[in-house]
């Protein structure tokens, strides 16, 4: 039996509280800037409610944009962020679900260490490969495409890993059944092994959408086209052009556009998201 102690939860009530308010400050004063003029935040004092320019400043970064800071339009940034994002968590799905199915499924020579070579991957971030990788791209001829963009980060080590140890969950006797009803094994794949890892592949969804989106060095070294910025690296560039012009509340509009997609990612799968991460038996 569980015992109720009002102090304990009013406490626990108060802590949550305090930890909403101390995430959701810094976002409600980028809402604040964005709806303000050029020059309120220049003058010493930060507002804290919204001012009147609101519909002003977002029409100007969904339209032109800052032209000071050679950035196109928010949308076409927004866009390329989204081929990018989506393009990394689809291709790192399909690749990790797949080397795990191989993994765990097929009987082969230095299996073992096949996963443990992908595995210590992990201890090479992008950050530490950026030099090489870069010059394989550039050598390839795919800077400033959406193919330079995702292909260096569409392998993850990481997803592999989580779908190796879903399938090592699945009952022998499934496997069992259907082999001995013919079921070859990419039909055991996608007739059994897909529906059944189906949680596991949304909350990893979620997970490498906001992962592709939020990607800031990659794109920022291999874009120099404006019609291949992404959104972060796009926000980058904008406040490096502006240090010299009270701007800032463009700025700040563009980082609450920023925001919204993958806001919608988490809410639309919030259900399926927080089931694939609780659920460990199938």
């Amino acid at each position: 039996m569980i015992e109720n102690r009002p102090g304990l939860n009013l406490l626990a009530h108060a802590t949550l509280i305090l930890g909403v308010c101390i995430v959701a400050l810094p976002v409600w004063v980028a809402f604040v800037a964005s709806t303000h003029g050029p020059t309120d935040f220049m003058s010493g004092t930060i507002p804290m409610w919204p001012g009147p320019h609101l519909v002003e400043n977002y029409s100007q970064m969904l339209g032109a944009g800052v032209s000071t800071s050679g950035t196109p339009p928010v949308g076409t940034m927004m866009f390329n962020s989204l081929i990018m994002a989506l393009s990394i968590a689809i291709g790192k799905i399909a690749i990790s679900i797949l080397s795990a199915f191989a993994v765990v499924y097929f009987r082969f020579p230095f299996r073992g260490l096949a996963f443990w070579c992908i595995f210590v991957t992990l201890m090479l971030p992008v950050e530490v490969r950026i030099v090489p990788t870069f010059q394989v791209v550039a050598d390839l001829g795919l800077l400033n495409s959406y193919a330079g963009l995702s292909i260096p980060l569409i392998a993850s080590a990481t997803a592999t890993f989580l779908f190796r140890q879903v399938f090592l969950t699945i009952p022998d006797e499934l496997t069992e059944a259907a082999r001995i009803d013919g079921a070859g094994p990419m039909k055991f794949f996608r007739d059994i092994l897909l529906p059944l890892s189906r949680t596991n592949i949304a909350a990893l969804f979620v997970i490498l959408f906001i992962y592709g989106w939020n990607q800031y060095l990659w794109p920022l070294l291999i874009t120099t086209s404006s019609d291949y910025y992404t959104i972060v690296a796009g926000i980058k560039r904008m406040a490096d052009a502006v240090d010299g012009l009270p701007q800032w509340h463009l700025v700040m509009a563009t980082a609450m556009l920023a925001m919204l997609p993958p806001v919608a990612v988490v809410v639309g799968m919030q259900r399926l998201f927080v089931k694939g991460l609780v659920e460990t038996e199938k």
